[in-house]
Parts: C-alpha cells; structure tokens; sequence
C-alpha cells in the first residue's frame, strides 16, 4: 500500500513539475526564545513554504560560512495544493550567537539561484 501511494505521489510530483515549473519556496526564519534570549543563546527556526519540486534543500550560513552543525532538518511535506514546505533548526552557543554576524537560511536547487533570508543578531551583552 505505502510503495502505492508513493508511485502515486511521484507521478502527481512529474505532472505538476510539467505544469507548474519550478516554484520558489518562501523563507521565514523565526528568532529565539524569549528564554533564550536572556541565556544568550538561539535556536533559530526556518520555514520555507510553498515550494517545487521536492527536492529544495535547506542550508545555514552563520556570516559567509555555511555550518551543518547543530542543524536538524524535516523531510518535505507535500501540501494539498501540490507544493511542498520543509523546516530546518539551527541551535547556536552564546559563544557562536555572540560573534555571529548575521544567520542566513538558504534554500537551494539545482539550476536556480538559492533563495535566502537573513536574521540579523541582536547581541547580548556579557
């Protein structure tokens, strides 16, 4: 049944993709807790909606550098209207929250230039 459902999903995915194209998704990187914020710490949130195909990947830049450190990221849900939102976690120290200068989520695919939104820190004090 689930080796079913999945062909039938792959093939809707192949008929919208001749449809539809490719649709960027739309980023929203939600800031730390309030909690957080007292400790110095973040763990940073980001939603990218309404994307296609499936196959987007989510990515954190903490300044230029591209980290996969203390990331955890969802596989992709496939919404009723056909497009797919993903979520990626990134959990930053004081230390690294600190000395970051910005915090970029990017969403990427092949072929397209990456759709990026960024969170500028609001640094706490020592």
């Amino acid at each position: 049944m689930r080796m079913v459902m999945r062909v039938m999903v792959v093939v809707l995915s192949a008929v919208l993709t001749d449809r539809l194209g490719v649709l960027r998704p739309t980023l929203t990187v939600l800031p730390q807790s309030k909690e957080e914020e007292k400790q110095c710490s973040a763990t940073l949130v980001c939603l990218a909606t309404g994307g296609f195909p499936s196959n987007w990947k989510l990515g954190w830049k903490v300044g230029s550098t591209s980290t996969s450190s203390g990331v955890s990221s969802s596989l992709e849900v496939l919404g009723t209207d056909g497009h797919y939102s993903w979520s990626s976690t990134l959990s930053l120290s004081a230390d690294q929250w600190r000395k970051a200068g910005s915090v970029s989520c990017e969403a990427s695919l092949s072929g397209q230039s990456p759709v990026t939104q960024t969170l500028d820190p609001d640094h706490c004090s020592e």
